[in-house]
């Protein structure tokens, strides 16, 4: 091998060290999808909150969980609120459903996620990307975002 080659093969394997970790980053992108799928009333007066949460990236978590905060319609933050979902799997949706006792759905104007409960990984680690991959919808009256 020529001096040449040697180096053009150093150089060569050099930008592949440093490209791998872009890589491994774009192989894990994509997204965990939030959805405030439906909001319907209870015979108790409370509210029944039905969210679909999609977990959008290749990426497996033991447990997820969200800090809600619920406005009423004045604007007004009536509770704080943990949301748990669980474990997900790579590409899982999962449907859960909450009951907010004693607030009727017409009650409560929009919801926030205020941060990330948990956000675990199989091996303990917290993850930073249920709050950086999340993507917040509405299909209901009750608006729903970060």
């Amino acid at each position: 091998m020529s001096f040449e080659s040697s180096i053009a093969a150093r150089i060569g394997a050099a930008c592949l060290a440093l490209a791998l970790p872009f890589a491994a980053t774009a192989q894990d992108a994509g997204s965990f999808d939030l959805q405030l799928n439906a909001a319907a009333g209870t015979t108790a007066g409370s509210c029944r909150l039905t969210y679909v949460a999609a977990n959008q990236s290749e990426l497996a978590f033991d447990r997820t969980a969200f800090e809600v905060g619920v406005f009423d319609a004045d604007g007004a933050v009536t509770r704080l609120l943990v949301l748990e979902f669980g474990a997900l799997i790579a590409g899982k949706t999962k449907i859960l459903q909450f009951d907010l006792g004693e607030t009727p759905c017409e009650s409560i104007s929009r919801i926030v996620v205020n941060d990330v409960a948990a956000c675990t990984q199989p091996d303990g680690t917290e993850s930073g990307f249920c709050m950086s991959g999340l993507v917040a919808s509405s299909r209901t009256a009750i608006q729903f975002g970060i």
